[in-house]
């Protein structure tokens, strides 16, 4: 492949990527605009995503369209960096979410999440009250739990079903508290239980509370 080919290649992927960059970007415009604090607190990655990937985009349409070798190193070496710390994340991810694999329990398809499971660190982020309430309105906000009822008419085929780990940590107690279910999104908390888990307390049949403040939501 000769250079003009290569400064081709280079700067039409480049133009695709800054194009898709302003998407991005207006998308980042558009969620700013609401009083959604779900969607407000996704603002900023957002417009800083779509910021980084148009700097480097034009970086290398500008040293293809210039045969720049002066900006084609720059951008050869960001997306080196680039690379890098993507290679870098996914491997501190698997190391901080690696024990977190969930529990099975008997007579249940979908699997059980427990806090403790995971690194010291993740449970600091977790347990910081500001990064919680803005997942947590998030999760309100997406009424899966609300859903879980039409999914699943019956309880035999709640507890058939592959349960996502949000349905399962967030919109339900954790099976060892024993609750009867009653349908897919209450259950009787008049059943005395048992269990020391502090969750069992905390679930309560309300849309907007369920196990959000659970451990096993987290």
């Amino acid at each position: 492949m000769g250079m003009g080919t290569s400064t081709f290649v280079i700067r039409w992927v480049n133009l695709l990527t800054m194009l898709l960059a302003g998407a991005v970007i207006i998308f980042g415009v558009w969620m700013s605009t609401h009083n959604d604090g779900c969607r407000r607190s996704l603002t900023f990655p957002v417009l800083a995503l779509g910021g980084f990937i148009f700097l480097i985009s034009i970086i290398g349409f500008l040293g293809a369209c210039k045969r720049s070798v002066a900006l084609l190193w720059i951008y050869l070496v960001v997306l080196l960096i680039v690379l890098v710390a993507i290679l870098v994340f996914t491997v501190l991810a698997f190391i901080v979410t690696n024990n977190g694999s969930g529990h099975t329990n008997p007579g249940l398809r979908y699997k059980e999440y427990k806090l403790n499971d995971y690194s010291s660190w993740f449970l600091k982020q977790l347990n910081n009250t500001d990064n919680w309430k803005r997942l947590k309105s998030c999760l309100v906000k997406s009424e899966q739990c609300r859903k879980l009822s039409k999914k699943y008419k019956t309880i035999k085929q709640l507890k058939s079903a592959e349960l996502t780990p949000i349905e399962a940590g967030c919109c339900r107690p954790p099976s060892e508290c024993g609750y009867p279910a009653v349908n897919g999104s209450y259950y009787d908390l008049s059943f005395h239980s048992i269990s020391s888990n502090k969750d069992c307390k905390l679930y309560k049949n309300l849309r907007t509370v369920k196990c959000y403040n659970c451990d096993s939501c987290k």
